[in-house]
């Protein structure tokens, strides 16, 4: 579960990064505007939702559980 989570959030930065080249590069020189950032910002939002959904199901089937500070103390 460890790999997987390091993994996707390597995905999410990486998109990220793109995004970012996409909005520094796009429409100079002449070229126009492509929508090349908005595709990388979109898979970002699709591998955050992707992790948050990996978690939940590992989390109910047990593979993973909660170990933060005990309720009520």
């Amino acid at each position: 579960m460890t790999y997987l989570v390091a993994l996707a959030f390597l995905a999410i930065l990486g998109s990220l990064a793109s995004a970012l080249f996409f909005m520094m590069k796009d429409g100079q020189e002449g070229k126009p505007k492509t929508s090349n950032m908005a595709r990388a910002l979109a898979f970002r939002i699709g591998f955050s939702v992707l992790l948050f959904a990996c978690i939940l199901i590992a989390w109910k089937l047990g593979y993973i559980y909660p170990t933060g500070i005990p309720a009520g103390k």
